[in-house]
């Protein structure tokens, strides 16, 4: 007997509960902050300006007019900016955690203002210390979980230690933009470690949309021949391989409040090469599996961002 898949619809009340959903005005962060609205949660939606995240407030209200919404700043590619958030948003106790906002194949190598290679550092450095700026703020008690978007490009890549910032050989997709998602995926499965070896009941999970159709296929590659290529695979996929931003959503609401979904876990759609569909369980990809490389990067992320996790 076929199981009923997973829609939003199955997602649990979220009443009296807070979530932070990170690049929450356009995309899959806007419809992961929708459906969290829709179930009653307070959603705190972070965009990279005031008046992205004041815009995506007045869309969601008018699907949910009683939604409680919390606009904020947050550009992940400025430290200074995170620990500002962190600083303004950690007054109150926070129970999902969700790591959506990313840049993708950005044509020439570029850096933030720390100095870091720009995907490496909003995809995967920013996160990190968010994280851990944040983490006293999660609940400890079970329910609270931090959810990493990651991306079906972590299986073409490997952590260059000795090219962390793309500056010995920079490709926009399947070096940079890849290696910034599977230290995603790394952190995922490493913060997962360190919580269940400290008996935390704070849980991490990690998912992937497949194939969904929003703006980061455009607004990254721009207008060059990397941004014509997507914009061609778009046309000839589209409608085969690729689904809509509220479906590519799903495994990453899974994550965050299905009961069934657990420590550790990561999802992804489950149709064909994992392109497309509802949520159900994705293997890790091998280099994802490595705690030796999960353990160095951490270390690595400590010592790049200035930013330690306190006592788990």
């Amino acid at each position: 007997m076929k199981k009923t898949p997973w829609t939003a619809a199955q997602i649990p009340l979220q009443t009296g509960r807070r979530a932070l959903v990170t690049g929450a005005n356009s995309g899959l962060g806007w419809h992961t902050a929708l459906e969290l609205a829709r179930r009653g949660a307070e959603v705190i939606l972070a965009a990279r300006s005031a008046a992205k995240a004041e815009d995506a407030a007045a869309r969601i209200r008018q699907e949910v007019p009683e939604a409680r919404l919390l606009p904020g700043v947050l550009d992940l590619a400025d430290l200074a900016s995170v620990r500002r958030f962190a600083a303004a948003f950690s007054g109150e106790p926070l129970d999902l955690l969700i790591h959506n906002a990313a840049v993708m194949a950005v044509p020439r190598r570029e850096l933030t203002v720390d100095g870091f290679e720009r995907q490496f550092g909003t995809n995967y450095l920013g996160p990190f210390a968010l994280t851990a700026l944040l983490f006293p703020a999660l609940r400890r008690q079970p329910g609270t979980r931090v959810v990493t978007v990651c991306s079906m490009a972590n299986k073409q890549a490997r952590i260059e230690f000795d090219n962390l910032q793309s500056e010995r050989l920079y490709k926009p997709m399947f070096q940079a933009y890849a290696q910034s998602k599977l230290a995603n995926t790394l952190f995922a499965v490493e913060l997962q470690r360190r919580l269940s070896a400290a008996g935390s009941p704070i849980v991490s999970t990690a998912a992937h949309p497949g194939y969904a159709r929003t703006n980061l296929q455009t607004s990254g590659p721009g207008k060059g021949m990397m941004g014509l290529l997507f914009a061609a695979a778009g046309k000839t996929l589209g409608a085969l391989l690729s689904q809509d931003a509220a479906h590519g959503a799903l495994p990453t609401l899974f994550a965050a409040t299905a009961p069934e979904a657990r420590p550790g876990g990561y999802y992804g759609p489950d149709g064909l090469s994992e392109m497309k569909g509802y949520p159900a369980p994705a293997p890790l990809p091998p280099a994802a599996q490595s705690e030796g490389d999960a353990r160095r990067l951490w270390e690595e992320s400590e010592t790049l961002t200035g930013v330690r996790f306190g006592p788990f």
